[in-house]
Formats: structure tokens, C-alpha cells, sequence
């Protein structure tokens, strides 16, 4: 685990679904630079309090990767709440950083700072020790950059979602997955 005087270099990021025991155990010795188990797009709405208890259970295992962040759920829907307070409750010591998706403005890294700092508290950990990632994933959070970057001493990285962006912006999508025969996908992948 680095701690936050040491920068975090991320080359590589693996994505990883919170709710898959053959990939989080296949992700435990994956040399990347970060790993972020994933609560928000790659787990079903049905299957989201059980990949808590799981992220929380693998969090406390060894990886090789020197970054281990969890993406929660964003602020619009209804898990962002249990995923903070049970994954930080669980398994705090043992995370870098939050990895909010969707971040719209400075109000949505306020919220989630003022959360994390309730958790820490209320469980012993570090005041401020966890990191928070914002993705940005539409114009809004876009033309709100800078004020996002700068909205708590926490914030560690802005991460561009070029797909989602596109989306929201109706343009045409990137294939930021594996190609298919025929294309190139323009996003360098890992997967498990």
C-alpha cells in the first residue's frame, strides 16, 4: 500500500467486477500499476450489496498491484451511501482511494470527503488517508474540471471517461473494449 507522500503511477489500471470471485482472484497477482474493484457498472443492481461483502472480503488479501482503489456508485442513485460506509467500515486500512464515477461538479467530492471523513471517525482509521478519483463522464464535470481538482485535499486524480462522455454528448462511441476483426479499438485494454 503507498502512502500519500508517494505518487501513484498509473500505466495501467485494472478494472475489475466486484461481484466476480474468478476475476478478483485472478486480479490479485496481475502486475499492474492500479486495480480498481468495481461496485458501479460491472455489477447488476440486484447483485451490489453481495459485491461489497466480497470486495471487502478480497481488499484484505495481498496484491501485487502497488494501487488498490474501489469504484463506487455515483451520487444519483441508491447505493453510493452502503458502498462508502460498508467498504470503508470493512476494509478502510486497506484502500487508496474512492473512485466516484459521474462527478458533475465540487459539490459531489464535498459530499463524498464529508462521508469518508464520518467513516474514519466513526471506525478509527486515519482522518484523510483515503484518496478520492473523480471521473468525469459529461460535459458538465468536463467544464467543471478544475473547481472538482481542487475541491478537497483528498482528490488524487481526474479520470476522462471517453465513452460515457461521448454518450452524453450523443456523439458517435469510441470502442474502448477489445477489437473485433476488422477494428482497432482506440483505448489500450487489460483484462482479466
Amino acid at each position: 500500500m503507498r502512502t500519500a507522500a508517494t505518487p501513484a503511477i498509473r500505466r495501467t489500471v485494472l478494472a475489475v467486477p466486484g461481484s466476480s470471485d474468478r476475476f478478483l482472484t485472478k486480479a490479485l497477482g496481475m502486475g499492474v500499476d492500479a486495480v480498481f474493484l468495481d461496485l458501479e457498472d460491472a455489477v447488476a443492481p440486484p447483485a451490489k450489496a453481495e459485491a461489497r461483502g466480497r470486495v471487502v472480503e478480497y481488499l484484505h488479501r495481498d496484491w501485487a498491484a502497488p494501487t488498490v482503489t474501489v469504484r463506487v456508485n455515483d451520487w444519483t442513485t441508491a447505493w453510493t451511501y452502503a458502498d462508502v460506509i460498508e467498504v470503508v467500515r470493512g476494509a478502510g486500512a486497506r484502500i487508496d482511494a474512492l473512485v466516484l464515477p459521474k462527478v458533475q461538479g465540487p459539490d459531489h467530492i464535498r459530499a463524498l470527503d464529508l462521508l469518508l471523513t464520518q467513516v474514519e471517525r466513526t471506525h478509527g482509521l486515519p482522518v484523510g488517508r483515503i484518496g478520492i478519483e473523480a471521473q468525469i463522464e459529461d460535459a458538465r464535470g468536463l467544464l467543471n474540471a478544475d473547481a472538482i481538482a481542487g475541491a478537497s485535499p483528498r482528490m488524487q486524480s481526474l479520470v476522462y471517461g471517453p465513452g460515457d462522455f461521448a454518450a452524453s454528448m450523443g456523439m458517435p462511441s469510441l470502442n474502448v473494449g477489445p477489437s473485433r476483426p476488422g477494428t482497432r479499438s482506440l483505448m489500450p485494454t487489460t483484462t482479466c
